[in-house]
């Protein structure tokens, strides 16, 4: 039988949500634990290299070493970008600076970095030293850059050419030069000095005449990227200018490399997942993390969400004596605290992604506050008199219904103004919103839930 007989069609592969079928998986991991690594790179060898990094990122973290070993050839440059970032860190640990190197010097600049940032110091050394001069500059140039900047974002290889050049020069430039990069989508047109003076697309310099000048026939305007500027403004500026890549300069404004759109959907995701995850506390929330940077991640948050519910508790443990005269207190005040949290929680979600997409800014922050505060009330309302109503027909007290109403209406209120004022302090401070406000949120729903609804209750004779 031949390599080819063992291929299955690709619809074998790949479920109807583009993800590796569970039992492919399972046959590629047997064949190579029985030894039959032909069979596991014919089985692999049709995959993508984003499935072949997915296949290394589902099999068991004791299986990748040897998966490695059976698939060598497969896994390439392209393959080791793709992966999840611990995933990759594993096996760049099994090759030695001379193979990290050679995979380095296949890929743009920025996914060369991508690799080697996560490197120990000595590791860096090591495989920089293997490197070609010019790839080790660049990359030495990128790793000075602080990290999540463009500086660490952008590739280098890029297309410019000099204003004064014709339409005709400039694609007898890009045929005649076999070193140049073979992605890309624009044009940058640049003066004397270096700096970008505008932008041509790849379409329009194939279908204008040749003697045109590139001066007349680029857009001028252009959204240009500063190397320290932070990679979540880089995708925002994407996002609202609708662009496909941008010229990044450096301090003098001079060309230094350009940001793609492919690169930036990957930031897109990680910002929001990481707004996401910060939100719960539960750090890089990757399945792949280890598990003790996982634990030191979540349980400071844990720590730190016990000592707002002990503020609760002791305003539980402050009206003791009005819980123990009447049970259904107790029975009731969950579900005010429960509510409230929530309303926060919504607030706290909106308020969150509206400063991490700029639609929220110091010229619309009061504005956005009136509005949520008019949110908290309609939904207060609705809310309140739901409960108010259900509690005076089951338990016969009209007087309980309404003061549980009333805890309730109050509560959802202040849960919206937590909800929308915890995350704007904190950015206000430079302080990332997303960290620590739903453990401030959380505490100020439950603390003034309890203390609302038992101190209306106390004064309305309920607990007498």
């Amino acid at each position: 039988m031949s390599e080819t007989d063992l291929i299955p069609p690709v619809e074998t592969q790949l479920n109807e949500d583009d993800h590796l079928k569970s039992d492919y998986v399972r046959e590629v991991l047997v064949a190579v634990d029985e030894g039959r690594d032909d069979e596991a790179r014919a089985l692999v060898s049709p995959l993508h290299p984003a499935d072949i990094a997915d296949l290394f990122e589902v099999a068991p973290a004791t299986t990748r070493p040897a998966l490695a070993r059976a698939l060598a050839g497969l896994v390439d440059a392209d393959v080791i970008a793709e992966m999840n970032d611990y995933v990759r860190e594993d096996l760049i640990d099994l090759l030695d600076a001379r193979q990290v190197a050679d995979l380095a010097a296949e890929l743009d600049t920025d996914d060369a970095v991508a690799i080697i940032e996560d490197l120990e110091e000595e590791e860096q050394r090591a495989v920089l030293r293997e490197l070609a001069p010019d790839d080790r500059a660049a990359i030495e140039e990128a790793l000075s850059y602080p990290e999540e900047s463009a500086g660490r974002l952008m590739q280098r290889e890029l297309i410019s050419v000099p204003e004064h050049w014709t339409v005709g020069q400039t694609i007898d430039y890009l045929r005649e030069n076999q070193d140049l990069t073979t992605d890309f989508w624009e044009v940058f047109i640049v003066d004397p000095a270096h700096k970008p003076i505008g932008t041509c697309q790849l379409s329009w310099v194939l279908r204008t005449p040749r003697s045109i000048a590139m001066a007349d026939v680029m857009k001028r305007e252009q959204t240009l990227v500063t190397v320290d500027m932070d990679q979540e403004e880089v995708a925002l500026r994407f996002q609202k200018y609708a662009l496909i890549s941008a010229a990044v300069v450096d301090g003098g404004g001079r060309l230094v490399g350009m940001i793609t759109v492919d690169d930036i959907v990957h930031i897109i995701q990680e910002e929001a997942d990481e707004d996401i995850l910060k939100l719960s506390g539960a750090g890089d929330g990757d399945i792949n993390e280890p598990i003790l940077e996982s634990y030191k991640a979540r349980v400071r948050w844990l720590i730190a969400n016990l000592g707002t519910a002990l503020l609760a508790s002791s305003i539980i443990a402050a009206f003791g004596g009005a819980i123990e005269k009447m049970v259904a207190l107790a029975a009731l005040m969950p579900i005010v605290a429960g509510v409230g949290g929530n309303a926060g929680t919504q607030t706290l979600a909106v308020t969150v992604r509206a400063i991490a997409t700029n639609q929220l800014t110091q010229s619309n922050t009061w504005r956005q506050i009136r509005r949520e505060i008019r949110v908290a009330c309609l939904n207060g309302l609705t809310v309140a008199a739901v409960v108010g109503i259900a509690v005076t027909l089951i338990l016969g007290n009209g007087m309980l219904g309404a003061v549980i109403a009333t805890a309730m209406l109050f509560n959802v209120i202040i849960a919206g103004l937590a909800g929308v004022l915890v995350p704007v302090l904190l950015d206000r401070y430079d302080q990332d919103p997303a960290v620590a406000s739903s453990i401030f949120v959380t505490m100020t729903t439950d603390s003034m839930g309890f203390l609302i609804f038992l101190s209306l209750a106390t004064a309305a004779g309920l607990a007498g």
